[in-house]
């Protein structure tokens, strides 16, 4: 779910503004003395401020401002425990290794330095709730070692090191529950966590996401460069689209639609899957790209969407979704439909809506006619409720002065 990105750049005569800001609203309240009301401004899908799909009700659903952070930079990960348990992962954008923890107990939020255990990292860890009561905290992806690096543990009380963390650098990461518990750990390795020991697996392909349907149902996907379809005339190789199946014994590769431009190809084609999203039907949906080396020749085509549903037998194309939510891929589903990335929200009836969501106070240093959009890294539900809360940054585009203010948002339904 950390799809997107945004400038991170703000001047000093911002950041001493910023912190001027209320920054320990209390958690799980309507913040609104955060933020003004929600406006149509700008966001991180539509940083034009046009809109593509129709609307429903202008009030439907709006990110307020939980929480704005008193420093310049971004909020990378969020996991909620409980309403009275919640972290955030914050970096600055100060130049230095300045990753940090936010923590909400209820009543308001406090900044504490990463776990010891967890050692030095000159990058920002990444959360990840195992069950309902542990969250561990981890490594990222692109942060390398030999061995087993290691993890923290937080209990509801206190931080701790996980004994046994998996070993090798680690990718997706997806536990069913605290003894059912998948990871990559390298492009076709795979790990098994069952509560007692971690047991390595190899996959057929290479793989960059997973999607956990049940104890022996699990689903991968990636690409491949060998077999059908990677072969071009000239000698070129076209990557496809790949996807795998455990299914408590090993894996399997499972057949998958190819993708191909008309020719003429155009230079250095790739295709494959970056993305497997299990619904909680059971449902299984695959997301990826046709794409190649843009800029080299004229009259290039569009890079094309590849949008998967497996019936139970085959995988299939999915129905098509209007306006907005056509491209986007899913980062979290509710009792009602699926939340996109971009700020969209597809209803379970096939409607297409915009989350709105507010403006940062003028206390921020952001001026009233700045350029604002809202860049969502995760969303999560609260447990044993229909909250949902996301983390990430509002970019301020301005002129002399940009900045990115880290903010937790909650979901707003309704009028």
């Amino acid at each position: 779910m950390r799809r997107a990105a945004g400038i991170r750049r703000r001047g000093i005569a911002a950041v001493a503004v910023l912190a001027t800001v209320l920054t320990a609203a209390g958690c799980g309240t309507d913040s609104e003395s955060a933020g003004s009301r929600a406006t149509g401004s700008t966001d991180s899908a539509d940083p034009g401020g046009k809109d593509t799909a129709p609307r429903a009700p202008a009030s439907t659903l709006t990110w307020e401002f939980e929480h704005i952070a008193e420093f310049s930079g971004d909020l990378t990960d969020v996991a909620v425990l409980a309403a009275d348990d919640i972290w955030a992962v914050g970096t600055e954008n100060n130049g230095a290794p300045n990753a940090h923890l936010l923590h909400c107990d209820g009543t308001q939020w406090k900044r504490e330095p990463l776990p010891e255990v967890l050692g030095p990292t000159d990058y920002a860890p990444v959360l990840e709730e195992v069950g309902e009561e542990a969250l561990w905290l981890r490594p990222p992806t692109y942060e390398k070692g030999s061995g087993v690096t290691p993890w923290a543990r937080w209990d509801g009380t206190r931080w701790s090191a996980v004994p046994n963390p998996p070993p090798g650098s680690v990718g997706d990461f997806e536990a069913a529950d605290p003894e059912d518990i998948w990871a990559l750990s390298g492009e076709q390795t795979a790990e098994h966590w069952d509560g007692t020991r971690w047991t390595t697996t190899r996959l057929p392909y290479g793989a960059s996401d997973l999607a956990v349907v049940g104890p022996d149902d699990v689903w991968a996907v990636g690409s491949r460069s060998t077999g059908p379809g990677t072969e071009l005339s000239y000698g070129e190789r076209y990557s496809q689209p790949v996807s795998m199946h455990w299914d408590g014994t090993s894996w399997k590769s499972v057949e998958t639609p190819q993708a191909r431009f008309e020719e003429p190809i155009p230079p250095e084609p790739s295709a494959g899957l970056g993305q497997v999203f299990a619904l909680d039907s059971g449902e299984v949906r695959a997301y990826g790209n046709n794409t190649f080396n843009h800029g080299e020749v004229e009259n290039e085509p569009a890079d094309e969407s590849i949008r998967l549903r497996w019936d139970g037998s085959k995988w299939v194309e999915q129905e098509r979704v209007p306006g907005g939510c056509a491209l986007r891929t899913p980062v979290g589903q509710d009792d009602e439909g699926l939340f996109l990335d971009g700020n969209w929200y597809l209803t379970d009836d096939g409607r297409c809506v915009k989350i709105k969501r507010h403006r940062l106070p003028v206390s921020t240093g952001a001026r009233k006619g700045s350029n604002q959009s809202l860049w969502l890294k995760e969303v999560h539900r609260v447990p044993g409720t229909d909250e949902w809360l996301g983390a990430g940054h509002v970019q301020v585009n301005q002129s002399g002065d940009p900045f990115g203010a880290p903010v937790v948002v909650r979901l707003k339904r309704g009028g």
